[in-house]
């Protein structure tokens, strides 16, 4: 199945390399919006989204254009090189081929040149001739399913340094659900077991591109507004951040700006919590600074 799928991506194997940035350190457990394709963050070193590029992070469900769109802009627009990685749904191999419905939303909204890319073998996402077709990107997506699959087949191997040197050249890598929390550096609902399990002991890593923070999704629609305090007591350093579904957090250095039609809630900041509760409500166009864990400006 994974030689039927490399002779699919024949095509791409053979594009010029960019620069291989390396993989920033990940931390488990301690303490404007863009366009027109790679995003520059400024010369100062970002202490907790990305230097350079952007992220969008999803909580699940049903999304809108503007977040879509965003992707695709920030990628560099309808005809740039965009890659799919499947992985966390869990589906068979033979599922994910280039014609995967996974990467139907993207063509929907106008994008041309989508690849899929997926294997659950770390040895095949060890190998040269996997991770490089992440070189000739300037977009990666993650849709959604179970977190610890993308962890268990591509932590620590050199696809994941790969999406490091994405980001570093002004690339834009986005998920929803499982690919939402993927992107932070303490890994929540990662157990094999249930993603009701909150924290589990052996998949609490993720890949990273926000450290020392920890992501969750659907946090409204499954009623999760309150588990995120727990991680943050037993790992009193991160910042907690719970997306709600059809919203998004899009990451620019150490700032973000909130789209979509829900809100997006922060745990452990340096402002007020809403009354009565553990978390700060944002909501579309509101925009919050992660280094100093404080909001920025309201949209309303």
């Amino acid at each position: 199945m994974t030689s039927l799928r490399f002779r699919q991506l024949a095509p791409l194997l053979g594009v010029v390399a960019c620069m291989q940035g390396a993989r920033p350190a990940a931390s488990v457990g301690v303490p404007s919006q863009g366009g027109g394709g790679g995003a520059d963050n400024g010369s100062a070193e970002a202490r907790v989204g990305p230097t350079h590029g952007s992220l969008i992070v999803v909580g699940g469900g049903q999304m809108g254009p503007e977040i879509v769109n965003r992707f695709i802009d920030l990628a560099g627009g309808k005809d740039a090189p965009i890659v799919v990685i499947p992985t966390a749904g869990g589906d068979p191999d033979t599922a994910y081929t280039q014609e995967c419905h996974c990467a139907d939303f993207l063509r929907r909204a106008g994008a041309t040149h989508v690849t899929v890319l997926h294997t659950y073998e770390r040895r095949v996402a060890a190998t040269d001739s996997f991770a490089r077709v992440i070189r000739a990107a300037r977009g990666v997506w993650f849709p959604g399913g179970r977190q610890w699959r993308l962890a268990d087949s591509y932590l620590g191997t050199p696809t994941e340094r790969e999406l490091h040197a994405l980001l570093d050249r002004g690339g834009v890598i986005g998920g929803t659900s499982a690919g939402a929390s993927i992107q932070a550096s303490y890994l929540v609902r990662g157990a094999p077991e249930g993603n009701t399990i909150v924290m589990s002991p052996g998949h609490e890593e993720g890949f990273g591109f926000l450290r020392k923070v920890a992501v969750d999704q659907h946090v409204m629609v499954r009623n999760r507004l309150n588990d995120l305090p727990e991680v943050l007591k037993t790992h009193p350093g991160l910042l907690g951040i719970g997306i709600d579904e059809g919203t998004a957090i899009v990451v620019q250095g150490d700032e973000f700006e909130v789209i979509g039609r829900s809100k997006a809630f922060v745990y452990g900041g340096a402002d007020q919590p809403d009354a009565g509760s553990s978390y700060l409500a944002l909501h579309a166009g509101d925009r919050y600074d992660l280094a100093r864990r404080r909001v920025i400006a309201r949209a309303h």
